[in-house]
């Protein structure tokens, strides 16, 4: 029997939309790992899914094993004989191989001669291996929380109705979740309800297909993306599509239809978030923008039927929206009636965390580290300290309480509606910025503070109570808030020196039960963030290693010279150099030099070490400024001319001369060429 196309479905009632893709690769993954491990050869794998099925597709499968040779290891062959004759353990060995010992063969080793055993071993065939593959790659999905249904005790996220297992057009015997294995699959739920019979692997797509179901989620994200764009491009308007939303919607249907609706033009009085957010979160809606990016009163919704009265469809949908949008228009209209300060008594009854006191509490501490940052970065202290104050007050308002994804927006909102200073209503939205690698940082200097202080508060004083993350457990996030803070410090240019902050941060927390070392660990922990920008910046972790071997605390700093180094290394100098200074470090680590770089000149006598003290007095005498400007990249530039000199020096000098002054007049040289690239960065790390 040539190779031949498997198909394997899972049919479920609807499975979570957020689990559904997950789900799916998960399946194919767990198929194709135990067709590799029982070494039953494939050509490729294609995972389908919809909230009503996963299927898996595996393409050009062979039906065996191949057959193999296995060999055996018995007894060494002077424990296998005496005086001529087997001991009982040849003969126990040739027994378990189903042989007689004369049969048995002998191993040549490096460890000497042994009894041993081959036959050829014929492969299983396919279709007997794939009960087994199937039950354990359904057993290994994971599944977000799993239900029962009915009086069986089986579990899964969903209740399971059918299980199709067509190897070529011949069903293979298997059960998963209390299912047999056949060819019966179903159409869409309401178009197609009846049962299909597959007569092929192959005539999966297309059987599903003619029964309004749409199983590859990629073609069908494809289709409900064109749809919206469509219907937007008839209303003149631009369709805003979120990624999470699409690929949400793609988990709700398996036939998409997509159908435009409207709302009341008095809901735009609205904050447009407040609308997009009532929309997306509770009823999955695509929102319309106009030629001036302002909210059009339309949506655009996804019908997972071809309805023949599309507009009962629509005025159902636009129905249910009306009172969704009242209530975001009531919060706002609630809100409002109270100014923002007046809502900071509230923060007392809020605990941000227990050991940690509230938020009010939190903000007391910010305030001083927010007031200190701009004081620093040209900002001004007095609208930092209200921008602090203010920070999570629109956490107690009806709409944050409603949508906390708002948190941020309102505060800017209601302060500007409030008459509070531009630039500190601002700050209240830019203090969650940014909110991954790649988001933009707040553009003012009072959001830099109060964005930077409530991150730093976090991290002290999580860790202060010892809270620190382990693995994949970050309940505060505080990895993300120190790469927030180190993007927003670099990103903006601001020279600030972290250990200092830190310190003042933790001076805010009136006491704190692993405060001993407590700087040094946050401090720490932030520079070791690092590591990721540099991985997300193309910058090796030798190159980091080179910059982290140095007591550099400034974040700003700090990526200065990684990407000066990361330049160097790619220069054909750096290795010899990088090779020169491990060298060197070597050299001085054992000795008993007492760190001095001042050379005496009258001391050289070889031409070699006039030649390098030469260059290294003149590349100081060029550097200096450089690096007092932080142009350390144009300061490697400068240095790498010291290739030469150095490659000489090790070639002809013997450091080690038996004159004690004269060996110590040479350590002082090689650490005055040492202290020169460690202005900048340790570069024997380059030879990690």
């Amino acid at each position: 029997m040539a190779a031949q196309t498997l198909l394997v479905e899972l049919g479920v009632e609807e499975l979570p939309p957020g689990a559904i893709n997950a789900l799916s690769d998960s399946f194919a993954d767990g198929i194709r790992r135990g067709l590799n491990e029982a070494g039953v050869a494939f050509e490729g794998t294609t995972a389908y899914s919809t909230p009503r099925r996963l299927a898996v597709r595996v393409e050009g499968l062979s039906d065996k094993q191949p057959d193999r040779e296995v060999e055996k290891r018995g007894p060494a062959l002077a424990a296998a004989f005496k005086d001529g004759q087997p001991t009982k353990a040849a003969e126990g060995f040739a027994r378990s191989c189903g042989v007689s010992v004369d049969q048995l063969i002998h191993l040549e080793t490096d460890k000497g001669t042994w009894l041993g055993f081959r036959e050829q071993q014929q492969g299983e065939a396919t279709t007997s291996l794939l009960p087994a593959i199937l039950e354990k790659a359904v057993t290994s999905l994971p599944v977000p929380k799993n239900m029962r249904w009915g009086a069986s005790r089986i579990e899964f996220s969903r209740p399971a109705h059918w299980f199709v297992v067509l190897y070529g057009d011949k069903v293979v015997p298997a059960s998963v979740l209390g299912l047999n294995s056949g060819r019966t699959t179903f159409g869409h739920r309401f178009h197609a309800p009846q049962a299909i019979e597959l007569a092929h692997a192959d005539d999966y797509l297309k059987s599903l297909a003619d029964a309004w179901v749409i199983a590859d989620r990629e073609e069908r994200r494809s289709r409900i993306l064109e749809q919206v764009l469509a219907e937007a491009e008839l209303l003149d308007a631009t369709a805003v599509i979120d990624e999470d939303l699409l690929d949400e919607v793609n988990g709700l249907v398996e036939w998409p239809v997509a159908l435009t609706g409207n709302f009341d033009e008095r809901f735009l009085e609205v904050p447009a978030e407040c609308l997009v957010s009532s929309m997306k979160a509770n009823q999955k809606y695509f929102h319309l923008l106009d030629d001036e990016g302002l909210l059009k009163p339309a949506f655009i919704t996804i019908s997972n039927i071809d309805s023949s009265e599309p507009e009962k469809v629509i005025a159902g949908n636009e129905k249910v929206i009306r009172p969704r949008l009242a209530d975001a228009a009531f919060f706002y209209e609630t809100d409002r009636k109270h100014k923002l300060a007046d809502r900071f008594s509230g923060l007392a009854n809020v605990v941000f965390q227990q050991k940690l006191g509230t938020l009010a509490d939190k903000a007391a501490r910010s305030a001083n580290v927010a007031a200190h940052i701009a004081r620093k970065i040209g900002g001004d202290e007095d609208k930092a300290r209200r921008a602090t104050q203010l920070a999570k007050c629109d956490l107690v308002t009806e709409m944050v309480l409603e949508f906390p994804e708002l948190q941020g927006i309102m505060g800017r909102y209601y302060a500007e509606h409030d008459g509070e200073d531009a630039e500190v209503a601002k700050a209240l939205e830019e203090q969650y910025l940014p909110r991954f690698a790649a988001d933009e940082i707040p553009a003012t200097r009072t959001g830099q503070a109060l964005a930077i202080a409530d991150r730093l508060d976090t991290l002290t004083g999580i860790f202060g109570i010892g809270q620190r993350p382990s693995g994949t457990k970050d309940p505060f996030a505080l990895r993300r808030a120190a790469i927030g803070t180190l993007n927003i410090m670099i990103k903006g240019e601001l020279d600030l020196d972290l250990r200092q902050l830190l310190e003042l941060a933790v001076a805010q927390h009136k006491e704190l039960p692993k405060a001993e070392g407590l700087v040094q660990e946050v401090l720490d922990y932030m520079l070791e963030r690092f590591r990721a920008w540099s991985h997300d910046e193309g910058i090796s972790a030798e190159v980091y290693l080179a910059v982290r071997a140095r007591p550099v605390t400034t974040p700003l700093d700090f990526a200065r010279r990684l990407r000066a180094v990361h330049l160097f290394a790619s220069r054909e100098e750096a290795a010899a150099l990088a090779a020169a200074n491990k060298r060197v470090s070597n050299i001085l680590s054992k000795q008993e030099h007492d760190g001095s770089i001042s050379v005496d000149a009258s001391l050289l006598s070889e031409d070699a070490e006039k030649a390098l003290y030469e260059a290294v007095t003149h590349c100081r005498d060029q550097v200096d400024p450089l690096f007092q400007n932080a142009r350390y990249s144009d300061a490697l530039d400068v240095l790498a001319s010291l290739r030469a000199p150095v490659d000489a020096f090790f070639d002809q000098v013997m450091v080690m001369a038996d004159d004690s002054a004269v060996r110590n007049n040479r350590l002082a040289l090689l650490a005055s060429l040492q202290a020169l690239f460690l202005e900048v960065a340790d570069i024997a790390e380059l030879q990690q």
